[in-house]
């Protein structure tokens, strides 16, 4: 054993030996676990054997590896190495080669024959020949089958080796670094070194940062044009997904590419670079471009798909047969008295709309009865159209329910669901999303008569193109939501749009039914619509109070309030605190963990835990699902409740599993997958839109200022079904309440929809030299006739950058976009 080195001394930690058994090994991920014989190290542990833990491949028990990491002591298994490179000794003499070569990992390969191999390849044979395996046909006397031996085992024991010992030296942790090798595989290597930009695409969790950093190692530097496109699509996507732009004004890449790429690096780039990259991009379909807006192109065609189906609906308005007016009538009567209600005039309105439309939207704030006419408008439609209620009546003929419902979230269609008492889905389910899914092209018919979606408010630009492309050419729409809650998580704003285009018939309902029962969270909700701040929103009412604090007394006053309810019979699921950020001492985060230890808190040494990161799980907790499981039946945002959880020692897989109960729906979680879920007695307001709980709790102080605005505050106390809590300072609740969303979205539905006709584009290609007048960018648009068109963008301080690719084209691209 190597004499330990001093604490102090700058040599990474290291220990070298061979597997004595493998404990747990995640082919996925490639997390693995095994005790390891040391043979040398330098450290100042003194055992003979330790437990290895760390991502690198599955090890052979006949193979020397050395690992570099960190000594941790785990609270149950005691010391261990964490690994954060790994590497597999490599022989380093004749003799030690010759060995290696004869053993049994490679069948065939005789003492003779690999003493053949090092006299003519030497001692560095093995590297040589993982380096150019066509070395070997140098070799004397040797066959194509020993060849192939020597080429396969080589590679399956020590390339995925040498790929992810690069991409440590390259700055990738193991984590990173398996889904790097996950995406390209044997030719990661070759395909970083031809284009380290090609990660931000492909990778998720790498930005232009992390991709130029590696760019700069291999000496791609400066303008060089995959750096420029790089920043290009980093931009674009940065732009989708954290501000819900559909698209960026090339008067805003110009600058920003240009500021991104000689701040990352000491250069100067040209905004005539910067033209010239997006053309490229466009010409290899990497994004889309219209006048000068540009485009990724998922985004561009899932739009141009909106607009298109929206157009087409529309127009069946006009051809729509229609009820006479007195039938519906008589029928909406009938619905009156077997539901004991009397629909406004405005109701009578929207189910008569919805009745005669091929598509129609129905808005409203909440307490407006927008599940009453849900609700009326599937009977009505159900007794004109002579159709039945009871699934079962079509399950035995194996036949679609004429009705679908859908929502964007889990809760939300439970919500749809338990108000209709008719079966409800979320639009993923509803058309069959894996959760795999990221731009791929979906095929899937939706078969049913009445579409009824619920929560537009909530579907971004992909999934609202994703659903309309689904339908069937007979049925009939109906879009719900309100839109001044927040827009999509996911880019674009789809109702909003909608509504704004005025392309289809909208009935808003106005008139407020629970204010009539005495409900102050309805009448702040929609004093709020009408932009008035509420005079009495310090006064404490039957369902409404605010308990002023600061932010350092919020924490406790949050748990001082949750712990009342508790002793009054809520439970943890009735009780909900929304906050609008996680981090800080009153953000999710710390909320989680201070409301944990107060509501579940650890009872005793045998208390069941399990250990992800930062985050401790106990039987009884609150969570949260993060992700899609359509194939589990649980979606983004359905909360559960812990109710086992199995030690590695008493599985068959040798990991830890949770068991977490989504209404009864029992979903099993290897500690792997625990990313899935987080802790729920706090989650962000985001989070909530589409649920409703009995009691919500909002902490609102100055340390969220820069999260806050109007429609934040409006989802979050609409999510209070029959008691509201505001905890915080008064003057950042007005703060909040006067600012409106100032993040304005870039999309281009309603221009859209305000086209006369929809034009189809066959083909998008670039025609004339660009660099004959670098003020003008010349492009042809192939429409039918080619007609040329030649852009210049005038008044922009001299640079003229890009692009003629205008046209719509509603789906003929989708599987191209690659």
């Amino acid at each position: 054993m190597a004499e330990n080195l001093s604490l102090f001394s700058d040599e990474p930690l290291f220990i070298v030996g061979r597997p004595v058994v493998t404990i747990f090994h995640n082919a996925q991920n490639l997390f693995s676990i095994i005790k390891l014989k040391i043979q040398e190290t330098n450290t100042d542990y003194k055992e003979k054997e330790i437990i290895v833990a760390g991502y690198f491949p599955a090890v052979s028990e006949e193979a020397l590896y050395r690992y570099t990491g960190q000594l941790k002591q785990h609270p149950k298994y005691g010391l261990q190495f964490q690994a954060a490179t790994f590497e597999k000794e490599i022989p380093a003499t004749e003799t030690g080669v010759v060995q290696y070569l004869s053993s049994d990992l490679f069948p065939g390969i005789g003492h003779r024959t690999a003493e053949t191999i090092v006299q003519q390849l030497g001692a560095d044979a093995i590297k040589t020949i993982i380096e150019n395996p066509d070395v070997l046909d140098d070799v004397p006397r040797l066959t194509e089958d020993k060849k192939q031996t020597l080429r396969s085992v080589l590679e399956q024991n020590l390339g995925l080796d040498r790929i992810m010992i690069q991409l440590n030296e390259w700055g990738f942790g193991a984590q990173i670094a398996v889904k790097i090798y996950q995406m390209y595989e044997g030719e990661t290597l070759q395909v970083l070194q031809k284009n380290p930009y090609r990660l931000i695409e492909d990778i998720e969790g790498i930005g232009f940062q992390r991709a130029d950093e590696l760019g700069a190692r291999l000496q791609i530097t400066g303008n060089h044009p995959d750096r420029i496109k790089a920043s290009i699509l980093h931009l674009l996507n940065t732009a989708s997904l954290s501000e819900g732009h559909v698209f960026l004004d090339a008067r805003e890449i110009l600058p920003a590419s240009k500021a991104m790429l000689e701040s990352s690096q000491s250069c100067t780039i040209e905004y005539d670079d910067i033209s010239q990259a997006i053309i490229e991009l466009g010409e290899n379909g990497k994004v889309c471009g219209e006048e000068t807006r540009v485009y990724l192109p998922s985004l561009y065609y899932s739009e141009i798909g909106i607009a298109s189906k929206i157009t087409e609906l529309a127009q069946k308005n006009e051809e729509h047969s229609s009820f006479p007016s007195s039938e519906i009538r008589k029928v909406i009567g009938e619905a009156e008295e077997r539901f004991g209600v009397t629909y406004a005039d405005t109701q009578v309105k929207a189910i008569e709309t919805a009745i005669n439309s091929a598509v129609m939207i129905l808005t409203g704030g909440p307490g407006t009865g927008k599940t009453t006419v849900v609700r009326g408008i599937v009977d009505v439609y159900a007794e004109l159209h002579g159709l039945s209620l009871n699934p079962k009546d079509y399950a035995e003929k194996e036949e679609a329910f004429p009705i679908v419902l859908a929502a964007p979230t889990g809760r939300a269609a439970k919500r749809l669901s338990e108000s209709t008492e008719l079966p409800a889905m979320t639009i993923h389910r509803l058309l069959g999303f894996t959760g795999q899914e990221k731009e791929e092209d979906v095929e899937r018919e939706v078969m049913g008569r009445l579409i009824i979606v619920d929560e537009m408010s909530m579907v971004d630009t992909w999934l609202a193109h994703q659903l309309l492309r689904a339908l069937n050419d007979d049925c009939q729409v109906i879009f719900v939501g309100d839109q001044d809650q927040l827009p999509p998580v996911g880019p674009g704003q789809v109702l909003k749009d909608l509504l704004a285009s005025k392309a289809i018939p909208t009935v808003e309902l106005t008139d407020v039914y629970r204010q009539s029962e005495g409900s102050s969270i309805i009448q702040l909700a929609h004093e709020m619509k009408r932009g008035t701040v509420p005079q009495d929103l310090m006064v404490k009412t039957s369902d409404r109070s605010f308990i002023r604090a600061t932010q350092d007394q919020i924490a406790d006053v949050v748990g001082q309030v949750v712990k009342s309810a508790i002793n009054k019979g809520f439970s943890i699921h009735d009780v909900q605190v929304l906050a609008p950020m996680y981090r800080g001492n009153a953000g999710i985060d710390a909320m989680n963990k201070m409301l944990q230890e107060l509501l579940n808190p650890k009872k005793s040494q045998k208390t069941k835990e399990i250990a992800f990161g930062d985050t401790i799980y106990r039987i009884g907790d609150k969570v949260l699902q993060l992700v899609n499981q359509p194939n589990n039946n649980v979606f983004n945002g359905d909360m559960g409740e812990v109710i086992s959880i199995v030690k590695a020692k008493e599985t068959i897989e040798k990991t830890d599993l949770m068991v977490v109960s989504f209404d009864g729906i029992e979903v099993t979680y290897q500690k792997s997958d625990l990313n899935q879920v987080t802790l729920a007695y706090c989650c962000s307001i985001h989070k909530s839109q589409g649920s409703e709980f009995p009691m919500v709790i909002m902490p609102i102080v100055r340390g969220y200022s820069k999260m806050l605005r109007k429609n934040l505050l409006y989802t979050g106390i609409t999510r209070a079904k029959n008691f509201l809590i505001l905890c915080g300072e008064p003057d950042t609740f007005v703060y909040g309440f006067q600012k409106t969303d100032d993040m304005k979205r870039h999309t281009s539905l309603v221009e859209r929809l305000s086209l006369e006709e929809t034009t189809e584009i066959k083909s998008l290609e670039e025609k004339n030299d660009t660099k004959s007048d670098p003020t003008e960018i010349k492009a042809i648009q192939s429409v039918e006739d080619k007609v040329p068109v030649t852009l210049t963008l005038d008044n922009y301080s001299g640079i003229h950058p890009m692009i003629g690719m205008a046209g719509i084209s509603p789906y003929d691209f989708m599987n191209n976009e690659n």
